[in-house]
């Protein structure tokens, strides 16, 4: 079901410190900046963003009191058990590239002044999401629908 989040003053775990998690965090930037990463190893880009990062092994109390939850890792025990960890404090977590351990799917996004656009394939074809998104985000700056609408 798609719904929209308000994350302003959320916070928001990611676990995993590469190229994977650096996307999500970027992404997640545009909306809040209550991001924490945790990792064994952390990309110089990601501790360059504004993110409070602790260099570390998961532990399962790592994800108490977080509002959202991103395993980013590419070790797929690891991403089993964050989501055994998270589904037994009911919060919600999302297994990138793995839509059947994801609670919610991260769309592609596109933002312009007061409209957010979001296209999900539910995770099966994230390329035909993304690319679906950027012919919308094309016709409306073509169209100039978001920047200048009358009333």
């Amino acid at each position: 079901m798609p719904i929209f989040l308000d994350i302003t003053d959320k916070k928001i775990l990611i676990i995993g410190g590469g190229n994977i998690a650096l996307q999500k965090i970027e992404s997640l930037l545009k909306f809040t900046g209550n991001i924490t990463v945790i990792a064994t190893h952390i990309l110089e880009k990601i501790k360059s963003k504004k993110v409070l990062c602790f260099e570390k092994i998961y532990d399962k109390t790592d994800i108490e009191n977080f509002y959202l939850v991103y395993a980013c890792t590419n070790n797929k025990e690891l991403n089993k058990k964050i989501k055994q960890d998270a589904e037994r404090i009911n919060t919600l977590v999302n297994v990138v590239d793995n839509p059947q351990l994801c609670d919610f799917i991260s769309p592609a996004i596109h933002q312009s002044n007061d409209f957010v656009i979001a296209v999900s394939s539910g995770g099966k074809d994230t390329k035909g999401a993304i690319n679906l998104r950027n012919t919308i985000k094309e016709f409306l700056n073509y169209a100039n629908i978001t920047e200048n609408r009358s009333s």
